[in-house]
């Protein structure tokens, strides 16, 4: 009986690289360390601080700024998020099998990223200029705001770096034949070490900062991207008044705190007026 040959998550890295201590610690276990703090830390945070998971909004100081600034953070994010997951998730072979060549492949992430990425950092920008200039805004800045502010300039700087640098390079690292098999075979809990390792300086800066802004974020306002509010669409509607005039028929009808109360010496004196 012929046995299928298994599917391979993750393809074997382009070169052999040595592999040090420093890789196993950083490729090997430093993921599933931040899993554990992104698990534990959203439990905890859920357990003991649910009066704190809120975004803080502080629409009510300033919305001229707020109103550009963050539907571009928020879409130019979720849109990097799943330029990520596709890049990182689909694996090569699927493209091909899909007919997209390779040089399709990179022009659509390189224009989508980069379009993405840097809407991203405009609208982060604006939010920490607007958080820095508005009085009432910078009193409610924390720490833990300002701390979380650095990681993802940070993430985002390092990611457009590296894709900007690959327009240039002649010989650019393939991150589909190095970071993308690190990343999934971290899922089937075999890290391909020796992957991450041939990915370059870039890569592994950018994946280091990746990697400890979800470290912090079920401890920072980021939490509430957990919670979505996705059951908005679909709860029913609030009535607080009816307009229907068969529900009002028969009430008595409602006197008007504003209405001028009149007095029996008020009436006498306005008699007394009308027959003069």
């Amino acid at each position: 009986m012929m046995q299928s040959a298994p599917v391979l998550l993750a393809a074997p890295a382009p070169e052999a690289v040595d592999v040090g201590v420093w890789d196993i610690l950083l490729w090997g276990a430093l993921p599933y360390i931040v899993l554990a703090i992104v698990i534990g830390g959203t439990i905890w945070r859920y357990k003991y601080d649910q009066f704190g998971w809120t975004t803080r909004s502080s629409q009510l100081y300033e919305s001229r700024i707020l109103r550009i600034a963050s539907p571009l953070f928020h879409f130019g994010i979720l849109a990097v998020l799943v330029g990520h997951l596709v890049g990182l998730v689909i694996p090569r072979s699927w493209t091909d099998a899909a007919g997209l060549s390779e040089h399709a492949y990179h022009i659509m992430a390189l224009g989508i990223g980069l379009v993405a990425g840097f809407g991203t950092l405009v609208g982060i920008v604006m939010l920490i200029y607007r958080r820095r200039t508005t009085g009432p805004v910078f009193m409610a800045t924390t720490k833990n705001d300002k701390f979380m502010y650095v990681m993802l300039v940070a993430a985002l700087l390092t990611g457009l770096g590296v894709t900007i640098i690959s327009v240039f390079d002649t010989t650019p690292v393939d991150y589909r034949q190095t970071v993308s098999p690190w990343f999934r075979s971290i899922w089937i809990l075999q890290p391909d070490v020796q992957a991450m390792a041939a990915s370059g300086i870039g890569f592994q800066t950018h994946a280091l900062f990746g990697m400890a802004l979800f470290a912090i974020w079920p401890f920072t306002r980021l939490v509430h991207a957990f919670t979505a509010p996705v059951h908005y669409l679909f709860r029913p509607y609030i009535v607080y008044r009816s307009r229907d005039s068969k529900d009002t028929a028969g009430m008595v009808p409602i006197r008007r705190g504003w209405e001028p109360i009149g007095t029996q010496d008020r009436a006498r004196g306005s008699t007394r007026s009308r027959t003069r």
